[in-house]
């Protein structure tokens, strides 16, 4: 009978505990609901947001007094993107741009319009005074549009306070309220559109854009100027970055003006909570434009 040694003899290991090498992993942890949740909600607001800003409106800020006596600098207003449709210049982010516009169409004679500048794409905002096809020329500060000067009638002065966002310049007298308030006092005129429609316009006196020769809009293109005449660089001069806009063309459009959601005469410190309130033009709040 034959033996086998114990050295001949195949002992069988017990099995291990420990997983196969490769394989040694502690069972992944569920998800989080209420994270899930949170960047589910974010993901969600993220892309409403980009939608409202691109198709529907989107908000702006006036960093200057070139449309007084209608927008202030200060004031924040709501811009809807629909009226000349879309572009690359609708979307809220800085992304390739693309050629043309869906859904265009033309501004009408007395809109405000937000538009890209076409040298450095810095948002402006400026009315339009003439429209593809027009004869626009200026004499003495009043536009001549199709061969007819557009009526100007002489108005009571626009006064408005003296604030940190609102200086008197020249042209403007310095004037004091009842309360012993600094306001300044601008000459003002109702400039009329063929149309009908009107609107306040400033004048210090002369200035270098208060005379132009004839010229005619090309197709694709605005003729735009600020209410505020004699400072505001606008399709009187040619485009230059900080000095003229030049003809517009339609494609550089964002948006046109409609409503002031808000307005500070610049005195609020958001940190000092309690200096808001103050600091805020209240019956500027809800003024359609």
């Amino acid at each position: 009978m034959d033996v086998k040694s114990k050295s001949d003899r195949q002992i069988e290991a017990p099995p291990s505990s420990l997983p196969p090498q490769g394989l040694r992993a502690s069972a992944r942890r569920p998800a989080d609901p209420f994270v899930t949740s949170l960047v589910k909600l974010v993901v969600i607001v993220v892309a409403c947001v980009l939608v409202i800003r691109t198709l529907i409106v989107a908000p702006f800020s006036i960093p200057s007094e070139s449309m007084l006596p209608r927008l202030w600098n200060g004031d924040y207003l709501l811009a809807a993107k629909w009226p000349y449709g879309y572009s690359g210049n609708s979307l809220p982010i800085a992304a390739p741009q693309f050629a043309g516009r869906a859904f265009a169409r033309a501004p009408r004679r007395g809109d405000i319009v937000i538009f890209k500048h076409p040298l450095d794409q810095t948002d402006y905002i400026k009315r339009v005074i003439a429209v593809p096809g027009d004869r626009i020329a200026l004499s003495d500060g009043r536009p001549i549009l199709n061969g007819t000067a557009l009526p100007q009638r002489r108005m009571a002065d626009f006064v408005i306070p003296v604030s940190l966002n609102t200086g008197c310049h020249s042209g403007g007298r310095e004037v004091r309220g009842q309360t012993g308030q600094s306001l300044c006092a601008y000459t003002r005129f109702r400039e009329t559109l063929p149309s009908g429609k009107s609107y306040g316009v400033l004048d210090f006196g002369w200035s270098d854009g208060d005379d132009m020769s004839p010229v005619t809009v090309p197709e694709g293109h605005v003729f735009v100027m600020g209410d505020n005449r004699d400072n505001s660089r606008d399709s009187r001069f040619p485009a230059m970055i900080g000095l003229g806009v030049g003809m517009v063309s339609q494609d550089l459009l964002v948006g046109r003006a409609q409503i002031i959601v808000w307005s500070s005469d610049g005195s609020a410190d958001w940190f000092r909570p309690w200096s808001w309130g103050p600091a805020t033009r209240w019956d500027r709040i809800g003024e359609p434009l």
